[in-house]
Parts: C-alpha cells; sequence; structure tokens
C-alpha cells in the first residue's frame, strides 16, 4: 500500500505539476508573440531614439547587455547545481561506511533528524549526479567552432541571441523532462542546453573585437566576462531562496531563470547590432571613433580563415592551457561547491546557496577592479600588453591553487573554510582582464574562431571535473574532497607555466593575411629596387659606364 500511495502522490503531483508547466509556456509563447508586435512598432521611433539617447555610447550599451547574456547563461547553467540537491534523495547519496573522523557533524544536532532526511524524490548515485552535471558540457564543445565560425563570418547578434534564447526554452523545460524521464531525461536536455550555449562565446568575443577599442578592451570584455560570476552569484544564492520559499519547491528555479532568458533575448534583438556600421541609432561621432581606433585589425577582406597559421601559432595553445587551467578549477567549484557545502559541511539549502555564491562576489569584484588597472597600465604604458596578460593570469592561477588547498586542510572548521574558499575564488578575478581577452589581442578578425577552440578545448575540463568529483568522492568525506583540491591544485600551477612561457599580447601576423602577402611583395620589389641600385653603383665604380 505504502508503494502504491507514493506512485499516487507522484503521478498527482506530476498532473499539477504538468498543468502549471501547461499554462506557463502558453502564456511565454503569448508574451512573445505580443512583444514582436511591440519590437515592430518601436523600430518605427528609431529616428527619436537616437535623437533622444545620442549621449549614451553605444559600445557600453553593448557591454551592458553582452553581461547580461552571460549572466543569463551561468543562471541557467549553475541552477541545476544546487537544485539536485533538493532533487536527490538523501539516501541515495549517503554511505555508512566511513569513519567518523572524516565526516563533519550536523550544524544543530537538535536538526540532525530534518537534515538527514530530504524532500527529493529521485534515487540517483554520485556517479549519476557527476553524469548529469558534465552532460552539459558534451553539447557545450560540438558548438563552440561552429559558433566561432559562424559569429566571424555573419557576426555575432543573432549566433549569441539565438543560442541564449534556445537554454531558455531547454531550461523552462526542465521540471517536465525530468519528471518524465528522470536522470535519462535530464542528461539528454543538459546535453541541449549545452548546444546553445556553445556559441556564447565565441559570439561574445566577436561582438568585444567590434566594439570594444584597444585601450578600453579589458574594461569592455570584463565587463561582459564577468557575467559568468553575477549568473553564479545569482544561480546560487537565489536559487537557494526560490527553493526555501516557493511552494513549488526546486522547479522554481527553471521557471524563473528561463523566463529572463526569454525576455532578454526580445530587448537584445532590438538594442544590440553586430557592428557600428549596421547600427541604426549609433551617433556618428562613436561611429567614427570606433572606426579610427580599430580599423588597423579589424578590417577585413575576403579570404579563407587560415587554419594552418592558426594551429600552428604558439601564443594560440598557450592560452589553450591557461584557458584549461581555468576552466578546470572554476568548474570544480562552480559546479560542486554546492555539493561540498550540503554533503561535506552539511549547510542547509538557503545557507548553501548564500555561502556557495559568496566567492563569486569576491570574484566579480576583483575582476572589475583588475580590468581597470590592467587597462591604466596599458594606456599609460607603465607595462606592456603582453606581461599584464601573464601577470592578471599568474595571481589568478597561483592564488587559488593555494587557498584552496588550504581549505581543505581546514577539515569541518566551517568559518575558515568559507574564509578560505572565498578569498581563493576571489583571486581568480584577473583572469579576465588575462588570458579570457587574449584570443582578442592575437587576431581581432578571428577572435571568434580562437575563442571556439580555446573554449572548446577548456570545456573538456567541464566534463572531467564533475565526473572526476562522482568518482573521487562516494562516500563526501573530507579526505575525498582534498583529492579532488590537489588534483586542482597541479593543474592550476602547469597550465599557468605554459601560458607564462609561450603567450603573448600582440596581433598576429595571420590576423590578416591578404595584408600580410601584399606587404612581404612590397618588402621584395624594394629589395629588388635596392640591389638594382647597388648593381648600378657597381658598375659605375668598375669603369663599365656607356657613353
Amino acid at each position: 500500500m505504502k508503494i502504491v500511495d507514493l506512485w499516487l502522490e507522484k503521478k498527482n503531483r506530476f498532473k499539477i505539476t504538468n498543468f502549471f508547466q501547461t499554462s506557463l509556456l502558453y502564456n511565454l509563447f503569448f508574451a512573445a508573440s505580443y512583444r514582436i508586435i511591440i519590437l515592430r512598432n518601436i523600430i518605427v521611433m528609431i529616428p527619436s531614439w537616437r535623437i533622444c539617447c545620442a549621449g549614451i555610447p553605444q559600445r557600453w550599451v553593448f557591454a551592458v547587455m553582452g553581461f547580461l547574456a552571460v549572466t543569463n547563461a551561468y543562471t541557467m547553467r549553475i541552477c541545476l547545481s544546487l537544485a539536485i540537491t533538493e532533487m536527490v534523495s538523501t539516501s541515495a547519496t549517503s554511505a555508512n561506511d566511513t569513519s567518523l573522523d572524516d565526516t563533519c557533524p550536523d550544524l544543530d544536532s537538535s536538526t540532525s533528524s530534518n537534515s538527514s532526511s530530504s524532500s527529493g524524490t529521485f534515487e540517483w548515485s554520485e556517479y549519476t549526479q557527476g553524469i548529469i552535471l558534465s552532460s552539459f558540457f558534451w553539447g557545450y564543445i560540438i558548438t563552440q567552432l561552429p559558433g566561432g565560425v559562424l559569429a566571424d563570418k555573419f557576426g555575432g547578434k543573432y549566433t549569441l541571441g539565438l543560442g541564449i534564447f534556445s537554454t531558455a526554452v531547454f531550461t523552462l523545460l526542465t521540471p517536465v523532462v525530468v519528471e518524465t524521464f528522470d536522470a535519462t531525461g535530464l542528461i539528454v536536455l543538459r546535453f541541449l542546453m549545452g548546444l546553445g550555449e556553445g556559441t556564447t562565446f565565441p559570439a561574445v568575443n566577436v561582438l568585444i573585437a567590434q566594439w570594444a577599442p584597444p585601450h578600453e578592451r579589458s574594461k569592455i570584455g570584463t565587463v561582459v566576462m564577468t557575467g559568468a560570476q553575477v549568473g553564479t552569484v545569482l544561480g546560487t544564492a537565489l536559487s537557494g531562496i526560490l527553493i526555501r520559499y516557493s511552494s513549488l519547491g526546486w522547479p522554481t528555479v527553471f521557471y524563473v531563470f528561463g523566463g529572463f532568458g526569454v525576455l532578454w533575448f526580445f530587448v537584445w534583438l532590438f538594442l544590440c547590432y553586430s557592428t557600428p556600421a549596421t547600427h541604426p541609432f549609433i551617433t556618428d561621432r562613436e561611429k567614427h571613433y570606433l572606426h579610427e581606433t580599430m580599423n588597423e585589425h579589424t578590417h577585413k577582406r575576403g579570404g579563407p580563415t587560415p587554419w594552418a597559421r592558426i594551429l600552428r601559432s604558439g601564443p594560440l595553445w598557450a592560452l589553450v592551457a591557461g584557458k584549461v587551467g581555468h576552466d578546470w578549477g572554476f568548474y570544480t567549484m562552480v559546479t560542486d561547491l554546492p555539493l561540498y557545502m550540503s554533503n561535506v559541511l552539511k549547510f542547509s539549502i538557503q545557507a548553501n546557496g548564500f555561502l556557495s555564491a559568496l566567492p563569486y562576489v569576491v570574484m566579480w569584484i576583483a575582476s572589475i577592479a583588475s580590468s581597470w588597472l590592467a587597462d591604466w597600465l596599458i594606456k599609460r604604458e607603465k607595462i606592456g600588453i603582453t606581461n599584464v596578460r601573464k601577470i592578471c593570469t599568474t595571481i589568478a592561477s597561483v592564488g587559488p591553487a593555494i587557498f584552496i588547498i588550504a581549505a581543505s586542510y581546514a577539515g569541518c572548521d566551517r568559518t575558515v573554510v568559507v574564509v578560505l574558499f572565498t578569498l581563493g575564488m576571489g583571486l581568480m578575478g584577473p583572469f579576465y582582464p588575462g588570458m579570457m581577452v587574449n584570443a582578442i589581442d592575437l587576431s581581432p578578425n578571428y577572435s571568434g574562431t580562437l575563442m571556439a577552440i580555446v573554449n572548446g578545448i577548456g570545456a573538456i575540463a567541464g566534463i572531467l571535473a564533475p565526473y572526476a568529483v562522482g568518482v573521487l568522492t562516494p562516500n563526501q568525506t573530507v579526505g575525498e574532497w582534498r583529492v579532488v583540491f590537489w588534483i586542482t591544485f597541479v593543474v592550476f600551477f602547469v597550465s599557468n607555466l605554459v601560458f607564462d612561457i609561450w603567450a603573448d599580447g600582440e596581433v598576429q601576423p595571420w590576423n590578416d593575411p591578404t595584408e600580410e602577402i601584399e606587404r612581404q611583395a612590397r618588402k621584395e620589389i624594394e629589395s629588388k629596387n635596392e640591389q638594382g641600385v647597388a648593381n648600378y653603383g657597381q658598375t659605375r665604380n668598375n669603369g663599365d659606364v656607356v657613353t
């Protein structure tokens, strides 16, 4: 009877949830259609918009909207990391074969009975959870290169916009898919979300190359890229609040963040464009300014992508190494820090959300501060671009590696662990004015393709890190997690060493192959002319002059 009652309860809950989801999707479709009509009417008002808002630099409008794009991408990507702690039954993740000396006690013995039982209904092991959390990156890798090539050839507006929109739709569908198809359905859906988001950073890089002058590149690039930290903060902190106080429970986070993604898409279509030349209400002054400061390296003539020269480029592979180090550390913490806070340190869901988000607040502040300092150093010619990128990347690699290891040896001292994690992740902030904008330094014309290669290979860390955590921490003990953090330490140091040796901050010769061919042709002509003058002079010296 108990099994039948549980089945009926789940069935009724599914019916209610399904009704809510169907109504929600219908309302979203109606709202989307209504917004399209409104946007069509707004287009007529573009001349008035230009007069009204002429004082707003459109490159900073792009920076804000790009920031919101990355923020939306990360909230939709990250929210599952916290929601899964409520979706899974505690009995599926508990183990009794561990030593009590290697596990942390509950925060409050009076609430231990409540903390030991979960409202989750899914019986997913640690291994299954690792597969679920890593499945996003299976799709994420596939669309990196196509997304970069499409953005380079056709612009980043629709490449970015449609990627975020598709991810938002899949996010809205998550609760009904999980209820219907369990873990298998969630893995497939996360794979599809990865396909949508795989175009995000290649397209963003192309747009930054078109809209950010060289001496503003660190600031604009960092503003856009740090949407990753803000998205992580919102995706963890807000998820904890929504799950705690919403009557729907964990499905709420997917409805909220998916809805924001859809709303962003329609605003993006109206406000942002691929290049200053195609922007309908940019001022002539700003358009001229961007043309003068960026024309040297961002103009583009026809011709195939120089794949062979790109793939032989040492600075590119140094950048790949730096990205692998960043992604391994970042995704280990982003994906699995909520699990560590919940299963090891035994924080409640609300506290887990806030404490998991805290390191990324500090990281965001450090990113913005270091980007302004980096641009100031470059503009005043205090330090060259190459050395600025290397210094920032070194700080962002060595600092977190040391603090994460220190946190693993703090054991169950929750205050010390949270402080060390916060400091360590905060020091990852300089990654953004470091190696994260380096692809644009190397080649403004092929920045999307470069970012696709770099981000695609780096995303392998996004697959391996959650999987490794699932395999290495079956019992969720402090000792098991310490092994995970030591692996992260080694990856940080090795990747940073490679970046510091071979990285470069200057535009590479293959950025504009046709221009380089013309330059070589001019050199050959000049060389022949000089040789001819030399031969003529030698003939005169020998007295062989025709009279």
